[in-house]
């Protein structure tokens, strides 16, 4: 059948496990290789082996990228040494977010950002038209693959096949042009699931050969290939946020609970800083709760939430925990009941169900 999906240098592999793929943002991308739920499991207990080569990677180099960056992002750029990483939400003027994504700084003047794959061509037209000073501004989506090993397992199963010692390698830091298994790759320690976990960075056919690999070395541990609905449900028990749903033009960092990455008090004036502090200042309007269901139904993305009978907002995300079997959202709603255990209603198939704000995030692991 022909397709005008995009298809990441893994598309081949997907099949010798099972994978059944979906239309993902304009992706041929795996939804799961056995089932969700066991994929969730072997993650939290285990690994599982993620392909999120669909990433973007856009370098910025030249004299001026500290201050460019300064400008263009949210968070303090000049706080990154060399061989770490930082979160960070890049705004439109209204504190809106076109993107959130990861700084890799691999030298004093010279970054990697790895950006949204749905936003890869948008954030590279941001960029460029904001651009000045000495910078160069490349998009080199096309040149790389990436995987995420993500679990407790994951540094047991990647040492088995590098020389590099990767207990050394602290979260949100990374390393270049590591040898694993006679591929050089970016080896950074992070991930997107609430787990321990390393994100590989590399040439299409490096990180091909890894996946086999890895998926080998750790077949006796029960690691497993994992796809994008468990990617999506341990990100969602874990509270990190999804760009389109928790985060969008309209969806600020603060209203989305990431102030952390907003550095309002750094001296570079950022796109959007001005909006944020007097957001800020005035108080949120508005602001992503944890609900959990009373009534029996499943709150899903854009379900309407009311205050005895007023709307009040909007699920951002919703599902049935596979750990525990909650059904839990989060909702972006009126600040004026975001206190714990207010009842709030869904409205779930035109009926109103009850509902009750918990506290996030509905995981965190214990060491």
């Amino acid at each position: 059948m022909e397709t005008n999906l995009k298809r990441t240098p893994l598309f081949d592999e997907y099949a010798k496990y099972g994978g059944k793929t979906i239309d993902f943002g304009g992706w041929e991308l795996p939804v799961q290789f056995s089932s969700i739920k066991e994929e969730h499991d072997a993650v939290r207990h285990r690994a599982g082996l993620f392909d999120v080569s669909h990433m973007g990677e856009i370098f910025v180099e030249g004299n001026d990228s500290l201050n460019y960056l300064q400008k263009l992002l949210s968070n303090d750029i000049s706080k990154i040494q060399i061989g770490a990483a930082q979160y960070n939400a890049m705004c439109y003027e209204n504190g809106g977010v076109v993107d959130d994504l990861i700084v890799y700084k691999l030298e004093d003047n010279r970054y990697l950002l790895c950006v949204n794959a749905a936003n890869i061509e948008k954030d590279f037209d941001w960029m460029l038209s904001h651009s000045e000073g000495e910078v160069t501004i490349t998009n080199k989506s096309s040149e790389f693959a990436q995987i995420a090993l993500q679990g407790p397992l994951a540094e047991e199963v990647l040492q088995t096949l590098t020389n590099e010692n990767l207990s050394e390698i602290k979260p949100f830091k990374f390393r270049d042009q590591v040898d694993v298994s006679g591929n050089k790759v970016l080896v950074s320690r992070s991930g997107y699931t609430g787990e321990d976990g390393f994100e590989l960075y590399g040439a299409p056919e490096a990180i091909v050969d890894l996946w086999n690999k890895i998926l080998d070395a750790g077949k006796e541990q029960g690691v497993v290939p994992a796809g994008l609905g468990a990617r999506d449900t341990l990100r969602f028990e874990a509270g990190l946020p999804l760009y389109g749903q928790e985060l969008s033009k309209d969806i600020t960092p603060l209203e989305a609970g990431i102030g952390f990455a907003v550095k309002l008090q750094k001296e570079s004036d950022f796109i959007g800083k001005e909006a944020l502090t007097e957001q800020k200042e005035s108080g949120l309007p508005r602001k992503i709760v944890g609900v959990e269901m009373i009534d029996k139904g499943i709150p899903r993305h854009g379900y309407k939430v009311f205050k005895d009978g007023v709307e009040i907002g909007e699920i951002t995300t919703g599902t049935q925990l596979p750990s525990t079997k909650r059904n839990v959202g989060y909702a972006l709603v009126n600040s004026n009941f975001t206190e714990l255990e207010t009842e709030l209603e869904i409205e779930i198939r035109n009926k109103k169900l009850k509902s009750k704000v918990v506290a996030t995030p509905f995981y965190k692991r214990s060491k």
